[in-house]
């Protein structure tokens, strides 16, 4: 596209002349700021996938070419080469860490980890049923009246957010603990990131939990898979509520609430639902891809087809990787791991699937993960917050730091009734 590139839309005898936006990479866009003013149409595009609604640094994504990359650096060397704490830094501050820069975050994480003893009340409270996707939202939203700093501007940013990333992987453990009924396992100075949260999770009083380094180098490389994804649903979501001023927290919280949709971050929890359901029919998994394409079958392939990508989903290549390399090392054997790739190698050869570009996504696959690993099926949702949280925080940052940013504000294509008369109960029939 001629980078001075304008269009000029006349309608009605009214013209609005809409200067191009420029990228750095991928779409050029118009800016249509003045449209309703100079023609008093509005455009409609229907599930916002052909609207940009802001100007972002962080993520950019090509879902034709299966790119994605955070701040530059492309998704595939961010998981071979970096731990998840280094890439929410990345995120965040907007380069990868110094040696040094690494020490003082690494430092914040573990100074930050403890949640106030007065939130263990709200735990007791919970039924033992909860959801740990509602007792994290609840969890997040009262970290404001616990840790207030950032409602009234934080001078130490840094700490803000690696105290926010800290916290919510010790309230994900406690809430995976309040479901099993077990003591809360307190995190451990001396311990990474995601060794940590692993034995909060899965330490008890009788029974010390072996850290498996392999394990650990899974879940950093998962974490770092769901660090961030552009503007997806969840995303604007968050920096809705920040264009709003609001808290960080408060925006968190709406991220986690969004993210647990099933056709968003709660789709890897669908597809091990899925999964299972295929193999209590005796894993025929022909038949349940007769039904994805049976357009009269309300039945959905979760795992398949993304929003963007038009090609296979960058992230679940490397999350096949981990996925093998992972239960060929500990010697795992699992039905619902067979019939998945049993599912992926019949969709790729059917012209339905391919004509229509729908290859596996990242969710397709992470749930079997971190099956192996131990994490239960309705905690699936949970970690993909946890990795989710640093871009979020990003997006927050970016927004609110926007001073001649607007609040968001969409319009609508109204198409209910016209005026009509008021009429008092007695005349209603």
């Amino acid at each position: 596209m001629d980078r001075t590139a304008e269009v000029v839309i006349e309608i009605q005898g009214k013209a609005c002349v809409c200067p191009c936006a420029h990228s750095s990479e991928g779409h050029d866009g118009f800016d249509i700021a003045q449209l309703r003013q100079k023609t008093g149409f509005l455009t409609f595009d229907h599930g916002l996938n052909n609207t940009a609604c802001c100007q972002s640094s962080i993520t950019f994504l090509d879902g034709e070419k299966g790119i994605l990359r955070y701040r530059g650096y492309n998704i595939e060397d961010l998981a071979r080469y970096c731990r998840f704490t280094e890439v929410a830094y990345l995120l965040i501050h907007g380069k990868l860490p110094t040696k040094e820069e690494q020490r003082f975050f690494s430092r914040y994480l573990n100074q930050h980890s403890m949640i106030h003893e007065d939130m263990l009340h709200f735990f007791t409270g919970l039924p033992p049923s909860s959801h740990p996707m509602s007792i994290l939202s609840a969890m997040v939203t009262s970290l404001s009246s616990f840790y207030p700093h950032i409602l009234e501007g934080d001078a130490n940013f840094h700490e803000t957010a690696a105290r926010l990333i800290s916290k919510v992987r010790t309230i994900a453990a406690f809430s995976y603990k309040k479901s099993r009924g077990e003591p809360y396992v307190y995190p451990q100075e001396q311990l990474p990131y995601c060794d940590n949260f692993l034995n909060m999770m899965f330490s008890s009083p009788i029974h010390q939990y072996e850290i498996s380094p392999l394990i650990v180098e899974a879940l950093n490389k998962l974490l770092i898979l769901h660090a961030d994804h552009e503007q997806n649903c969840s995303t604007l979501v968050v920096r809705s509520v920040a264009s709003a001023r609001a808290n960080l927290y408060a925006a968190i919280s709406a991220g986690i609430n969004t993210l647990w949709g099933s056709l968003h971050g709660g789709a890897n929890q669908a597809v091990i639902e899925m999964l299972e359901r295929i193999q209590e029919e005796k894993g025929n998994t022909q038949k349940y891809l007769e039904k994805a394409k049976d357009k009269k079958d309300p039945f959905r392939l979760f795992g398949f087809g993304h929003a963007v990508y038009r090609t296979y989903d960058p992230r679940a290549k490397i999350a096949k990787e981990i996925c093998d390399e992972l239960f060929t090392k500990l010697e795992r054997i699992d039905p619902l791991l067979d019939m998945a790739k049993e599912i992926e190698e019949k969709a790729l050869r059917d012209d339905y699937f391919i004509e229509r570009n729908l290859y596996p996504n990242i969710d397709f696959y992470t749930g079997i993960i971190y099956r192996a690993i131990g994490i239960p099926t309705n905690m699936l949702t949970v970690l993909f917050a946890i990795g989710r949280l640093p871009g979020w925080i990003a997006q927050w940052k970016e927004t609110h730091e926007n001073t001649a940013g607007k609040i968001y504000r969409p319009r609508q294509i109204y198409i209910g009734p016209s005026s009509r008369p008021f009429l008092p109960t007695q005349a209603r029939t």
